[in-house]
């Protein structure tokens, strides 16, 4: 059974956290024009971490500064983009580096260290020797942006905000321009003027300013959820939002377009950005992704690394067998379980046979040995920064073969041959959407349904990307084709004596 598929319809977060946070990466694109269309080409993961890499800018159009986690503390990285190396500038035991900026006319970086003593300050870092030097005293500078050699726009803390401080390095001279303002700095290309986000509102706002004069303007107002913009040298603002580019340039636009969608099993959580002086690359920050999530899970759990599998798991993780029986919530649990289990189980490893991959879930059709013994299980697990929740489906045995029905159905469906369709379930069907809620419920409305749905959709099509049998359940990947749109859903099926009695749709 294939639901009607929808359409989706068109805090600030301060480094002194930023360890906290969960694991994401740097990735960095070529970035074309053709008929003036960017194109967006050559992905690259240039960071390839566990943990935090953040805050990528460009010190020329060959290199990309970024903050890199290593051996417990974060320090300034470079990745040169022609020979695709990574070298490191600072190494600070004493504290961490963060936003790294090439200061003007110098062979040099700043970026705010932050000691292990609490103390956090703007200091100056020789590109090659790596020595450093503080240069603003007294101020908690959270972000900042070179305007010229003598002049830094600064984010600074206070209390529970950040201030807009513009420092004069020639006089010794700071004025506060704007209290309660986001993270976000940039110089405008072609112009004197700086952006910063105004978050004086419910909402964060791109304005402009000249920092000699403190003129403002206001350009429009965020995404919700969105912090970080950047500029395309021909003016427009880029902003990332989930797993979207958007687009909006002043004086033409009227809101905000799509300027490209990303995978979201590849690139989702768009966070911080940066375009390099001659508009070639895009620097953007963007979680970890959920496959790289769950397979640093398999291969701790593989180490018996206890404390690093469980690390993978959000704090309240729930842990359930399907659909919705829960077996226990929270690392603590969770720990405890595995670390009996692994007591039980000297020699234990779990392979993974297939996987279907769709938006924050993942589905594992997975081998586990145990002793000599190897037995098949399909793991469900919902993913946000960390594995939420997981899942599993177990094999339940019967005489009728399932895969069959399922295909029959499948079938009818590309025919939109409706007695065909409804011949495969139930009377008693059940439709949910995961986990537990019930989209529809017997065979009368599914056939009143679809029978209109297939007479109003001629190009009505499902392709199987992937496909899991498990017992009495088929977990298919569905690639449907519907009205001119192409969308992406997984339907876990279970047969019972025959017919399809229970279907679940995961987008």
């Amino acid at each position: 059974m294939k639901l009607r598929p929808f359409l989706p319809i068109a805090l600030l977060l301060g480094i002194w956290t930023g360890i906290a946070q969960g694991g994401s990466e740097v990735f960095l694109f070529d970035m074309e024009t053709e008929k003036e269309t960017i194109r967006l080409l050559n992905k690259r993961n240039i960071s390839n971490n566990d943990g935090y890499d953040n805050q990528p800018s460009f010190y020329d159009d060959n290199t990309v500064l970024f903050a890199s986690t290593r051996e417990g503390q974060t320090d300034i990285a470079v990745f040169t983009i022609n020979s695709n190396r990574t070298s490191w500038i600072s190494n600070t035991p004493g504290g961490s580096e963060y936003s790294p900026l090439k200061i003007p006319g110098e062979n040099a970086i700043s970026a705010i260290r932050l000691d292990t003593n609490g103390l956090q300050r703007l200091y100056r870092y020789g590109f090659e020797s790596g020595k450093s030097k503080e240069i603003v005293k007294d101020l908690k500078v959270g972000y900042h942006l070179w305007y010229n050699q003598h002049i830094i726009v600064a984010t600074v803390l206070m209390e529970n905000r950040m201030d807009l401080v513009v420092s004069n390095l020639k006089d010794g001279t700071k004025f506060t321009f704007q209290k309660n303002v986001g993270r976000s700095l940039h110089k405008i290309p072609n112009s004197h003027l700086i952006s910063f986000i105004s978050k004086e509102g419910d909402t964060g706002i791109v304005k402009t300013m000249d920092p000699v004069s403190g003129a403002t303007e206001e350009l429009i107002e965020l995404p919700n959820n969105s912090e970080d913009i950047a500029w395309l040298i021909d003016g427009t603002i880029v902003t990332g939002y989930d797993n979207m580019l958007l687009e909006f340039k002043p004086g033409t636009d009227s809101e905000w377009r799509l300027f490209y969608r990303f995978d979201t099993t590849e690139i989702r959580g768009i966070s911080r950005l940066a375009i390099s002086a001659n508009g070639k690359h895009l620097a953007m920050v963007a979680k970890d992704s959920p496959i790289k999530i769950i397979e640093k899970q398999v291969d701790t759990f593989n180490a018996r690394d206890l404390d690093a599998f469980v690390g993978c798991y959000d704090p309240g993780v729930t842990v359930l067998n399907y659909p919705a029986d829960t077996l226990y919530t929270g690392r603590g649990q969770m720990k405890e379980y595995y670390r009996k289990f692994y007591e039980n189980n000297p020699s234990v490893k779990v392979k993974v046979d297939s996987r279907i991959a769709i938006g924050n879930f993942i589905i594992n059709q997975e081998l586990v040995t145990i002793g000599n013994k190897t037995n098949q299980q399909v793991a469900l697990y919902e993913i946000d920064d960390l594995i939420k929740s997981m899942c599993f489906i177990q094999d339940s045995k019967m005489a009728d073969d399932p895969e069959l029905i399922v295909q029959k159905q499948l079938d009818a469906y590309n025919r939109r041959d409706l007695e065909g369709f409804l011949s495969t379930y139930s009377e008693s069907i059940k439709i949910y959407n995961y986990p537990g809620q019930v989209r529809s419920s017997g065979l009368p409305e599914i056939s009143k349904d679809y029978a209109a749905f297939f007479q109003t959709t001629p190009d009505l099509h499902c392709e199987i990307k992937n496909r899991i049998v498990i017992g009495n359940k088929i977990i298919d990947h569905e690639y449907i084709t519907m009205n001119g749109e192409k969308l992406n859903a997984v339907a876990i099926y279970e047969v019972r004596e025959g017919k399809i009695d229970k279907v679940t749709f995961i987008r």
